[in-house]
């Protein structure tokens, strides 16, 4: 989420809209609901029928001991707001970290730790992030983020994930070094949700998707939302959004500069997804790509067809795992 978050959940960041009020509705009459009324039952009844779709309020996990939890693995979710786009410029002002438990086949067991910290920047908060995140400066004023108690809840874990983590990565990384060494997984560009069923990656769609509706949009309130979407079956066959993203994760991708590319061939291919680069990261100054591994020879012949026209072209490329991307 940044600067006011970047919307959490597209394929580049950007800015996320404050939610409109809900439109004001009657009370019901004193006495017209009963004292045995199952709120539950009659959201059944209507879906029955198939002409209404019921959303129920997303209700955080109880928190657990680790120890008692019988998953073995530790995953983080986490979300920061900051003042802006950049990690060079900018800061977190919020960063929330949600820590479960889960197996290696992808289901998610205990949420085991909870972090949510807010933190004063050295300048005013703009008025475009307090609009977007809610959060101004009266709220930070004073206030830090524990990195100590933050870095606790890091250390044994053996997966970050975040939505969108190419933006919330280095965020992170400049905030505490507990990040750098960890693996990390993007629950945007990782889960194929539209084959899931899902009509975009955000994380309104996700959770409206999934039957549910939470009152959060600061950053732990949207851990825990990213958690149930992550967590629930969805599709005829009951797929696992985690165990998706737990595969992608694991995957070797290969970055591709398509160096010294014909200027006239920048429509095509940033049509095919490539990203520019203009050098000031230390990156080649080219348009880029990052593929996985079994694809790496059809985007090399790709190139060498469409691009170079040349049969003998060995763009530079770069070899990523998990604990590679993200990096700013």
């Amino acid at each position: 989420m940044a600067a006011a978050q970047f919307d959490l959940f597209d394929d580049a960041p950007g800015y996320r809209q404050v939610p409109r009020s809900a439109p004001r509705t009657r009370a019901a009459p004193r006495g017209l609901v009963s004292p045995n009324w199952n709120a539950e039952e009659a959201a059944r009844r209507l879906e029955a029928g198939g002409e209404y779709r019921v959303l129920r309020k997303l209700v955080p996990r109880t928190i657990m001991a680790r120890s008692e939890s019988r998953y073995p693995n530790l995953a983080i979710l986490v979300d920061t707001e900051t003042t802006g786009l950049s990690y060079a410029r900018d800061e977190v002002i919020e960063i929330g970290a949600v820590a479960f438990t889960y197996d290696d086949g992808g289901n998610i067991g205990d949420v085991v730790g909870v972090y949510c910290g807010l933190r004063q920047p050295s300048a005013p908060i703009p008025p475009e992030i307090t609009r977007l995140t809610g959060i101004t400066d009266a709220m930070v004023a004073g206030q830090a983020i524990d990195i100590t108690a933050l870095e606790a809840l890091i250390e044994p874990a053996d997966l970050i994930i975040a939505h969108n983590a190419g933006f919330d990565r280095p965020f992170c990384e400049k905030l505490s070094p507990a990040f750098v060494a960890k693996a990390w997984a993007c629950s945007v560009t990782e889960v194929r949700w539209a084959d899931l069923g899902f009509e975009g990656n955000k994380l309104g769609y996700l959770v409206g998707q999934s039957g549910l509706f939470h009152e959060g949009h600061r950053a732990a309130d949207d851990c825990h939302a990213l958690l149930e979407v992550l967590a629930r079956p969805v599709g005829e066959g009951g797929a696992l959004p985690f165990a998706q993203l737990l595969q992608s994760s694991a995957r070797c991708r290969i970055r591709i500069f398509a160096e010294n590319a014909p200027f006239d061939m920048k429509d095509h291919l940033k049509a095919r997804g490539y990203r520019w680069s203009d050098g000031s990261d230390g990156r080649p100054r080219a348009w880029w790509i990052d593929v996985d591994e079994d694809l790496y020879d059809d985007e090399l012949r790709y190139l060498r067809a469409e691009i170079y026209r040349w049969d003998e072209a060995e763009p530079p490329t770069v070899w990523l795992t998990a604990h590679d991307r993200f990096k700013a």
